[in-house]
């Protein structure tokens, strides 16, 4: 029976751990220590390594918050991350020296964002029946939104229909070498007086994010006559588009500017990508999600994928 021992991640791991994430099953660049240490000053980290023999096998992106730890609160998605697709019998292993070490160490509970399936579809089936014989209970549910460019899916009649109208309105798409203009005569105020809040990244951070990782964060502005409308923000893996931030102005509501830069988008990458992700709709209402959002979402193409959030007790 193979033999694995877990260690706390330190300052001193950061070239072994990146130089792992970028060979990894079923590791994203938000796992690279370059993006998740820009907030690591509110986060108190306890990412772990797990090693076979001296050769890291797994890593788990996670922080810490009383005797709780969490894979990952700064992050979309967490959970654990494999050299090699291992078979259930290995993944159970590690799966419990990580549990034992955890309990080792004074935690007593384990959360857990799950991928989303169409990041790593095949693992997460395997993840999601290993963490069922752990116990692990679902303690919440997330509404995603996002287009299988691989299907039939159908993007409304009407949304067509003025974006073709709109061709012919002046309005130009750019794709911007930062966010700054964006962050600040769009997003910053859009959210300042619609919800009194700022974006999770300040502008600082995501124009330093995007410098580091310029092949994965990307930003797209339209304009008429030199006037910025919306934007969207980009995050991009190897299969995946992800609108992490979309926003438009008052007056880019009237061209319906937001609308018409995600079907240029929607148009320029269905040939390259697998899915173009737009992200949740969930929020505190009632219903427990934007039914609005959801709509505008579904009439883009579309379809819902849940996020499960795991519970496990150590």
């Amino acid at each position: 029976m193979k033999k694995y021992t877990v260690k706390r991640y330190c300052s001193d791991d950061f070239a072994l751990w990146n130089d792992f994430i970028s060979q990894a099953t079923n590791a994203t660049f938000l796992f690279d220590r370059n993006f998740m240490e820009y907030h690591a000053d509110r986060f108190q980290d306890f990412s772990l390594l797990v090693f076979e023999n001296d050769i890291l096998q797994a890593v788990v992106p996670a922080n810490c918050k009383d005797n709780q730890i969490f894979s990952h609160q700064g992050l979309t998605y967490g959970g654990f991350v494999f050299r090699n697709e291992f078979p259930l019998s290995q993944i159970e292993a590690v799966l419990s020296e990580i549990f034992n070490f955890l309990r080792v160490q004074g935690f007593v509970q384990l959360v857990i964002k799950a991928m989303l399936p169409f990041y790593a579809t095949d693992f997460l089936r395997e993840m999601q029946q290993v963490l069922s014989n752990k116990q692990a209970a679902i303690i919440g549910q997330k509404m995603n939104l996002a287009i299988d460019f691989q299907s039939d899916y159908t993007i409304s009649k009407s949304k067509l229909k003025h974006y073709r109208r709109l061709q012919s309105e002046g309005l130009v798409v750019k794709k911007e070498a930062d966010c700054t203009v964006f962050w600040q005569e769009v997003l910053e105020p859009l959210l300042q007086e619609k919800y009194q809040t700022k974006p999770l990244h300040s502008l600082t951070e995501i124009n330093s994010l995007q410098s580091k990782f310029p092949n994965h964060i990307e930003q797209y502005n339209v304009y008429r006559d030199g006037e910025i409308l919306a934007g969207i923000t980009l995050f991009k893996t190897a299969t995946v588009i992800k609108s992490q931030y979309g926003a438009t102005t008052e007056n880019g509501k009237k061209f319906r500017a937001l609308d018409y830069l995600f079907l240029y988008l929607i148009d320029i990458f269905k040939t390259d990508y697998d899915y173009f992700d737009m992200g949740t709709v969930d929020d505190n209402s009632e219903l427990g999600y934007n039914e609005g959002l959801l709509n505008q979402k579904k009439e883009l193409g579309c379809s819902v994928y849940s996020q499960n959030i795991f519970q496990i007790a150590l």
